[in-house]
């Protein structure tokens, strides 16, 4: 049998969510002693607590539990008798624990300067991260745990594989690419939030070829560029990726638990610098 450590070890590499059920008390006769212990994702089980009526309910626990993105722990108290279809006549208490739930599925085109100081920052936080690029020479020789290095000759590809509501960062070496690559997101229109590196010069360009390929302006509206937090003005890779950090946390923290993308604008999201703030007072006087 598949036993629950290494599946649960397999999950998380995968990033996939998923719900350790553990038998923390026994009393009188139960099918399991306490310690045992199953896994449940949302398409398969793993090991288990004694099969049964039990395992049914304790089964469904758990798939709500990931379908709502429930994160706290919790506790259920189950009476073996007939009215869980149990003929054990003891009782159990099983303890329900969320793991490897992400708050964000990333998707980083482009590995140079910003994207190699972005991705770890990103692979710190409770997201899973795609780094995409066609030069595998880019990548440096090690990639942070929980991201997935795609080497990709065409990486406009790679946007049909995405989840609905993932965060998109496009920032390679090509203007053509980031070009295809916008209009790619775009079109699907199921992100969460999507940036792209570069000015507000690139972005008034972008909005007129974007127009000229039929997009509606309110898809466009929808792309960050320039992205990133702006008080922060550094020009390092560093600080941009910091920058960007910033604005994806803002966006997952305000969004998380939403099973839609959202078009807020992401300034609704960010909280209001003292600058701004004392500019308005100014105003106001």
């Amino acid at each position: 049998m598949y036993n629950w450590i290494d599946a649960l070890a397999d999950l998380q590499n995968q990033g996939e969510p998923c719900v350790l059920v553990t038998i923390i008390e026994e009393l009188g006769s139960t099918p399991r002693n306490a310690g045992s212990k199953m896994v449940v994702s949302a398409r398969q089980m793993f090991d288990t607590i004694g099969g049964g009526h039990l395992e049914y309910k304790a089964m469904q626990i758990a798939r709500e539990m990931l379908a709502s993105g429930r994160q706290d722990t919790h506790l259920e108290r189950f009476s073996l008798g007939a009215s869980l279809g149990q003929c054990c006549g003891g009782a159990t208490v099983l303890l329900f624990e969320p793991m490897g739930q992400v708050q964000a599925q990333i998707a980083v085109f482009g590995a140079g300067h910003v994207g190699r100081a972005l991705v770890p920052l990103l692979a710190s936080l409770p997201c899973r991260v795609r780094w995409i690029d066609s030069r595998e020479e880019e990548f440096p020789k090690q990639i942070p745990h929980g991201v997935r290095k795609i080497v990709a000759e065409e990486p406009v590809d790679e946007i049909d594989d995405l989840p609905a509501g993932s965060y998109c960062i496009v920032m390679t070496h090509n203007h053509q690419l980031d070009l295809e690559l916008t209009a790619a997101i775009l079109k699907r229109n199921d992100f969460t939030w999507f940036g792209l590196i570069g000015s507000k010069t690139k972005r008034a360009k972008f909005e007129h070829r974007l127009r000229d390929r039929g997009f509606d302006a309110s898809v466009v509206q929808r792309m960050r560029c320039p992205m990133g937090i702006s008080e922060v003005k550094g020009k390092l890779p560093v600080e941009i990726a910091i920058s960007i950090a910033g604005e994806i946390i803002a966006t997952y923290n305000a969004n998380f638990g939403q099973h839609t993308a959202s078009a807020e604008p992401i300034a609704k999201l960010l909280p209001v610098s003292r600058r701004s703030q004392a500019a308005t007072l100014k105003a106001s006087n």
